[in-house]
């Protein structure tokens, strides 16, 4: 059964059927081998989307619109230029810095591709910059929305592998400062080399003056995340607050969100939350199937035969996801693999926190790396460019990742010193 179903699985891909329709037919070829009643499938499909912590999911989404709409993002990017765009190279790094404050709430790498990509591509290619590359940092940038909390993936691992989400977003903290630090720092060092970004602090607001306009975009994250690290309120209510903020700042405040551009920005919020949900509930069946099948404790015997130290594990399972990353959504990925990983990580003695996180980095790869990227995908359309064009300036920063990766893997603190001094562990 497991081996048709996943021919099943790979024969869709090759056809280019969606990811979610793939796994979802190949889990009702599985139940249909078996003689099993068909209503297995709508009870599985049901219980894996019926748990609490997957409506922040939705809430994201929205709250990540609201700010793309309501002028937060136009703010958060002449912040972030204000503090690091007066120096040659200024305005790529600002692209990462903005990047990563956004990320601090919409816990979307593609809606902050779109929402921050619209502004500053265009700022990017004004200043001299080749439009391949500016796509190509914006795409890679955004992928720290998923690794800075909160983050829908993190969300998910936490349900799939039973962990506690509040400890993952406290871990991802550490490596989204890590890659994002790395990013800056690579820009800075390319832009010099090359001669670009000579202007880059032309325009740019005082310090003073972008602190004064961004205050109420600024005092987001400090209250989404503070209420989670301050246990005040559970990630799922953060998400919630976050959109209720974001509302009010882009209705009252900045007026910039008006009954018409509500319409639209729930339209887009739905169709992207019934996308995901979708991929959850297949995926969910297809690793409900393949357990019952035994698949995860054969998986995870193999492994422990075949990789008899942590060392050899983390190495093969980071070749293994940086593979699977590239040609299956992130969402699928975890819901699916979390659940057989994370009791062989436990066994060979990793944390499944730092484990967690070192899993979600390599996923987020695969949001930047070819054919299935789904960052690149939206990077272009913003940039109005085709994905061929992109993928020589894409090498050297899937060549930073993969570094930062390799420090994240190998060095737990980077995760686990924030996690352990919160959490008195």
């Amino acid at each position: 059964m497991s081996f048709v179903m996943l021919f099943t699985m790979l024969l869709c891909f090759a056809l280019t059927v969606s990811v979610a329709v793939s796994i979802g037919l190949s889990a009702v070829v599985g139940i249909q081998l078996v003689n099993a009643n068909m209503l297995i499938s709508v009870k599985e499909m049901f219980n894996s989307i019926n748990k609490f912590p997957l409506a922040a999911i939705p809430f994201f989404i929205l709250a990540g619109n609201l700010m793309e709409t309501g002028g937060i993002s136009r703010r958060l990017v002449e912040f972030a230029k204000s503090i690091v765009g007066g120096i040659q190279g200024g305005l790529p790094m600002t692209c990462v810095l903005t990047c990563m404050i956004f990320a601090a709430v919409s816990g979307s790498s593609v809606a902050t591709t779109f929402a921050v990509g619209a502004i500053l591509i265009p700022a990017l290619i004004k200043h001299g910059y080749p439009k391949p590359w500016a796509t190509a940092l914006q795409a890679t940038s955004a992928e720290l929305g998923v690794i800075i909390p909160p983050s829908i993936p993190m969300i998910l691992f936490g349900v799939s592998a039973e962990v506690s989400i509040g400890e993952l977003f406290v871990a991802g903290v550490g490596p989204g400062l890590l890659i994002g630090g790395a990013l800056m720092l690579f820009v800075w060092l390319y832009s010099k080399f090359k001669g670009w970004g000579k202007n880059d602090g032309d325009g740019r607001l005082s310090f003073g003056k972008a602190t004064w306009q961004a205050g109420w975009a600024l005092l987001m994250p400090v209250i989404v995340l503070g209420g989670i690290y301050g246990g005040i309120f559970t990630p799922t209510e953060a998400a919630a607050v976050a959109v209720l903020y974001s509302l009010i700042v882009g209705t009252l405040i900045y007026r910039e969100i008006g009954f018409k551009d509500l319409y639209n920005i729930l339209r887009k919020s739905v169709i992207s939350s019934a996308v995901i949900m979708f991929i959850i509930a297949n995926a969910g069946l297809f690793a409900f199937l393949i357990t019952r099948a035994g698949v995860p404790a054969a998986i995870g015997m193999w492994l422990e035969q075949v990789l008899q130290s942590p060392l050899y594990f983390l190495i093969g399972i980071n070749v293994a996801l940086f593979i699977i990353g590239m040609f299956i959504e992130t969402s699928a990925a975890i819901i699916v693999l979390a659940p057989i990983l994370v009791p062989v990580a436990i066994h060979f003695g990793i944390d499944p926190i730092h484990f967690g996180m070192v899993m979600i980095v390599n996923l987020a790869l695969g949001m930047i790396t070819p054919p299935f990227g789904v960052n690149l995908f939206a990077a272009c359309t913003v940039a109005k460019i085709s994905l061929d064009r992109i993928v020589r300036d894409l090498i050297p920063f899937i060549g930073v990742i993969l570094a930062c990766l390799m420090l994240i893997s190998y060095v737990p603190e980077i995760s686990l010193t924030l996690r352990d001094w919160i959490y008195n562990k």
